[in-house]
């Protein structure tokens, strides 16, 4: 399940608008450019943090202790999962499309005592790359999981505007307050939403104390990119997630990144230490079914 010596597989899939490139190691995009070859993704400067796009599975955040407790015994298990450290089977890929896949093993079963797939297509459709993460629970009892994505987009964007006229604009209003991390897990304060006028506005002040998370989400879709007076200036990049309920926004203080996160979970409240099926948050799949999770990035010029 972890890296070996050997470097990973990476595979290109492209677009006349779009190039992104996969692999194997977490099967994460590690690239995505635009037809240009204007570089979109954040480079993994380990200055600041060597992530790409990672996938986070099983869990979201963290959990107490890095341990979790399925039916009394606890397992380790360390923040954001075992996927985004594991090496996926590639099996498909076309000029636009490929196909991955993580399979429960003992390595994992140690870790995460449930047997699963967790199948990640990635498509490109023009100015849009698709991701779709499929879980499915294949053994026989009800497995809890949770997914997120992780992708880190260049801040300031190749187009010219400088980094402080960036934000992001949310489809919906967000007035409900947000939830920020204590010692990695949630805390159990509200913070006044940021979001005004359905817009975020980017400032290295806002990821001085980590994330901010939207744990009552009502947008499905955000677009980020510079502006002024929420106008659009020059190529913006939407996220779409039709299908998750929490969002993550992530950056350090002068990084030249910034995280937008869709999740389906998110890290254990500090004063929660139970069984994983009741930790909030968490989806639960009966034996034999599956829960796809999607995120769409449209590069809108």
């Amino acid at each position: 399940m972890s890296s070996a010596v050997a470097d990973p597989r990476i595979v290109s899939i492209a677009s006349r608008d779009l190039r992104a490139e996969i692999s194997e190691l977490g099967a994460e995009l590690v690239r995505l450019q635009d037809g240009d070859g204007r570089e979109l993704l954040w480079n993994g400067d380990p200055a600041y943090w060597t992530g790409h796009a990672p996938l986070l599975f099983p869990i979201v955040g963290s959990v107490k202790g890095d341990v979790i407790r399925v039916h009394g015994k606890t397992y380790p298990l360390q923040r954001h999962g075992f996927a985004r450290r594991s090496r996926f089977q590639c099996l498909a890929s076309t000029a636009s499309r490929c196909q991955w896949r993580l399979a429960s093993s003992s390595e994992t079963r140690a870790q995460y005592p449930f047997n699963f797939t967790l199948d990640v297509v990635y498509e490109i459709v023009g100015p849009r790359l698709e991701i779709v993460a499929t879980a499915t629970n294949t053994g026989s009892e009800r497995m809890p999981v949770s997914f997120g994505f992780h992708p880190a987009f260049h801040w300031p964007l190749p187009y010219g505007r400088p980094r402080e006229e960036h934000a992001i604009r949310f489809e919906m209003p967000e007035p409900l307050a947000v939830r920020r991390l204590e010692n990695g897990l949630l805390a159990p304060h509200l913070f006044a939403s940021p979001v005004h006028d359905h817009t975020l506005a980017l400032a290295d002040d806002l990821f001085r104390d980590d994330a901010l998370i939207f744990d009552r989400l009502a947008s499905r879709k955000v677009t980020y990119g510079a502006a002024t007076g929420g106008a659009a200036m020059g190529p913006q990049l939407e996220v779409a997630f039709p299908d998750m309920p929490h969002l993550g926004i992530w950056s350090k203080p002068g990084a030249g990144f910034v995280c937008i996160e869709p999740w389906h979970g998110f890290a254990s409240p500090t004063d929660f230490d139970d069984e994983l099926r009741t930790k909030p948050g968490m989806a639960i799949l009966p034996p034999g079914d599956a829960q796809a999770f999607e995120m769409k990035i449209t590069l809108r010029r």
